[in-house]
């Protein structure tokens, strides 16, 4: 344990913190907290997730054409949050290393939609006249010929997420994204995060509009929780060896705000239920804040049912529907990439180093492959939400994201528990959104310390990828067939990119950032390459983490003596490609002290050469 990790057990504070005061952590990437408050930290990163986690299998429902049947859709939630768990296992073990949680990601939706919007595709369930169909052709809900039809558009997805994944786990072990790293700076960072925040406004917006009384009140008592009360101390007694019983000071409203504020609003939701406070016609507003109004889900679900590959069949591969999902594994991309700068950043991390971020994404490509194999209808991609929960609770430790990730995975195959969940109130989840997504918008406008505000250049390029972002998608979705270039398949890419703002922003930022002049000091390049190349230590609310955050576990000591390894893109000895050219090093950043170690040491191999040379002569 670090200095001080006795009193943060039980969420206190140190009584001496350093001067650094910018994150305040309770535990940091490498701190391990007790088991019993992993486990509820664990949960509850795990109910942070699971609004949206929940959200995109039942968007994508009417548009798999399952209609009723709940059971399949209770099946399908279940694999959801199953592949979620094994995914965020890997990133948190082999990949990035970083507290990430991989789950369902809206930038698979748009192209999951525009596939299964084709004729072929065509639900008779709620477009019978266009299918061209009567309605005692239907099969029955629930029926085989029914559980074919969903299974077969499934598994077209399936087959376009595999193959388009295989493109994303090249790019991330090559090293391609260490290369591209070199043109991107915090002004194509910052709207590419930010716009993550701010592009989810409406989902927030609609969950919440539900019934805005809830909602409040949720954002209410996070907030009270998380800042106004967090250093609220309870007594406790605890037991300690050699010094018997005694009392010490607890503070769970500073490690658990959002898990508390979310049972508190769903116990009174419950409440107002159970004593038909709340209307009962689906149609008149508050029906949503039920704790009833999804119960549904609970009843079809199943006890225990374990999640298999190919469970809906083998997968089937077009090219259209692979061009088109390969449009969201780019944005995705580009998401992920600025969500592992932002986590590093609130849980006391060094910057990712190269080898990191193409790790990183590489098992993304990896985690999509097999969310394309299990066939839980959508890719995985980190999951933003956390971001925000990280930054209110103080709290990034990678294990509680571990623990998270077994959450996940045993709640897949625990159908009823996993269920459960599913009552929770829709008002409830959109006040929580709204708390979430702001800290995820703020944490990407964090970025704009290392550059330079009283430039108009800056202020311009900062104003238009950040405008443009949340503009250009907004068009896309109102003229969905706004984009025709006699191509169906560039159609359907163009208009998905087009219509994702963090790609947008992003790719706006960072065009305009190389291409129009201005110095490297202006940019923020030099402040922003200092961070991405430190090897000390970097200090955060009285942590400590340093590089090694990111070594490979058990195998790292043979990595770090096998010369072969430093050409790997993805090991942490890599440096680089040395020998050929001086263009080949894009592919491996090295840190000056890096190089005047190599220096160093090459001068203090000469002057042994030089004193064996006048050994050998004095003997002589």
């Amino acid at each position: 344990m670090t200095p001080g990790a006795q009193d943060r057990e039980y969420g206190i504070e140190e009584e001496n913190p350093t001067t650094d005061e910018s994150h305040d952590l309770l535990y940091s990437v490498e701190d391990v907290s007790p088991w019993y408050l992993c486990i509820g930290l664990g949960l509850q990163q795990y109910l942070t997730v699971f609004g949206a986690t929940l959200t995109v299998p039942l968007l994508l429902v009417p548009k798999f054409c399952m209609a009723e049947d709940y059971l399949s859709i209770s099946q399908l939630i279940s694999t959801v949050f199953f592949v979620s768990g094994i995914c965020t296992l890997l990133q948190t073990t082999i990949g990035s290393r970083l507290p990430i949680i991989q789950s369902t990601s809206f930038s698979f939706v748009a192209p999951a939609i525009a596939i299964l919007s084709l004729p072929r595709w065509c639900c008779p369930y709620t477009d019978v006249d266009r299918c061209g169909l009567n309605e005692t052709d239907i099969p029955t809900v629930g029926s085989e010929e029914h559980r074919s039809m969903w299974q077969a558009r499934i598994t077209e997805i399936q087959g376009a997420i595999t193959i388009s994944a295989l493109f994303e786990v090249v790019i991330g072990f090559s090293g391609l994204i260490g290369f591209l790293l070199r043109f991107i700076g915090p002004l194509a960072v910052v709207p590419t995060v930010s716009l993550i925040g701010l592009s989810l406004f409406k989902s927030a917006a609609n969950q919440a509009s539900d019934y805005w009384w809830i909602a409040v009140m949720t954002m209410f008592l996070i907030a009270l929780f998380s800042q106004y009360l967090r250093d609220l101390p309870f007594p406790i007694p605890i037991y300690k060896k050699g010094q018997g019983w005694g009392i010490s000071r607890f503070a769970p409203l500073k490690l658990f705000p959002v898990l508390l504020g979310i049972c508190l609003s769903w116990l009174v939701c419950y409440i107002l239920t159970v004593t038909n406070a709340l209307t009962s016609d689906p149609e008149e507003w508050g029906y949503r804040a039920k704790t009833d109004s999804r119960i549904f889900v609970l009843d079809s679900a199943p006890w225990f049912r374990f999640p298999y590959p190919g469970q809906c069949g083998t997968p089937t591969i077009s090219t259209a529907g692979v061009f088109a999902m390969l449009a969201g594994v780019l944005s995705s991309m580009v998401e992920s990439v600025g969500d592992y700068y932002a986590r590093a950043r609130l849980s006391g991390a060094p910057p990712p180093p190269d080898h990191a971020l193409n790790r990183g994404i590489g098992f993304e490509g990896i985690g999509c492959v097999l969310a394309g194999v299990w066939g839980s209808g959508n890719g995985t991609t980190s999951h933003s939400e956390n971001i925000g929960a990280i930054g209110i609770t103080k709290v990034g430790s990678r294990r509680v994201m571990q623990v998270a990730g077994i959450t996940m995975l045993l709640l897949g195959c625990l159908g009823k528990f996993g269920a459960l969940f599913v009552t929770i109130p829709t008002p409830v989840v959109g006040g929580m959104f709204m708390i979430t997504f702001g800290m995820v918008a703020s944490v990407g406008l964090s970025n704009l310390q290392f550059v330079d505000l009283n430039s108009s250049r800056n202020l311009f390029i900062l104003g238009f990828s950040i405008f443009f972002g949340l503009s250009l998608p907004d068009w896309i979705s109102k003229h969905p067939a706004a984009i025709q270039t006699g191509s169906e398949a560039a159609d359907q890419i163009l208009t998905v990119l087009c219509g994702t703002g963090m790609f947008v922003g992003g790719f706006f930022g960072c065009l305009m950032d190389n291409t129009i002049p201005g110095t490297d000091e202006e940019r923020g390049i030099l402040k922003w390459r200092q961070m991405t190349h430190t090897d000390s230590e970097q200090t955060s609310g009285g942590k400590t983490a340093n590089i090694t955050t990111y070594d490979l576990p058990l195998v790292q000591k043979f990595l770090s003596g096998w010369n072969w390894t430093s050409y790997l893109p993805f090991c942490p000895t890599f440096r680089g490609i040395r020998g050929c050219c001086g263009c080949c090093r894009c592919w491996g950043r090295r840190s000056k002290l890096e190089l005047n170690e190599e220096e160093d040491t090459g001068h203090v191999n000469e002057i042994d050469v030089l004193k064996s040379t006048e050994q050998e002569t004095t003997q002589l």
